[in-house]
């Protein structure tokens, strides 16, 4: 239930939602302290969400029909499952929506998916320092696991490693 009494709606992102999902991408880059890493490009999102080989999928949230938040998320896999798994690569909401339900919904609207992909598991990264996020997951019954580290190759490093 948001803030005013409406429910939080969530549906599949469509490409009328791009201005939207840019508009989030950018604040969750500031939110995150990366936005040095920013290199939007919304033909480019807009090729990967709806183009005719979509790699990756978002949700919208709304309240009252207007977008609040989203969510971005992909298959991946599993070899020890030898299952597809879904990664949430993003969850945001607007700050001025938090505390009001949004992220719990775009939350088990990517669960569904999963459910519904018969995926034995969601994953997702968050930042150490982002101890309310941490939390949030955590209620939702998530476990952070402390023995697992991502690793990165990006730029000149993967550029050297591949060859080129």
């Amino acid at each position: 239930m948001a803030a005013n009494g409406a429910s939080v709606a969530v549906r599949p992102a469509q490409s009328a939602d791009l201005p939207h999902l840019l508009r989030c991408i950018e604040a969750l880059a500031v939110y995150e302290r990366l936005e040095q890493q920013l290199e939007l490009d919304a033909a480019r999102l807009h090729r990967h969400l709806f183009g005719a080989e979509p790699v990756c999928r978002a949700l919208i949230a709304e309240v009252a029909g207007q977008a609040v938040g989203f969510a971005l998320y992909f298959t991946s896999y599993s070899t020890f499952r030898t299952q597809p798994c879904l990664w949430l690569e993003d969850l945001f909401v607007l700050p001025e929506h938090r505390g009001h339900g949004a992220g719990l919904a775009l939350l088990r609207a990517v669960a569904a998916a999963a459910v519904a992909l018969g995926c034995p598991r969601l994953d997702w990264s968050v930042l150490d320092w982002n101890t309310d996020a941490i939390r949030f997951y955590e209620r939702c019954g998530a476990r952070v696991l402390t023995d697992w580290r991502i690793c990165r190759l990006d730029g000149r490093e993967l550029q050297a490693l591949a060859g080129s």
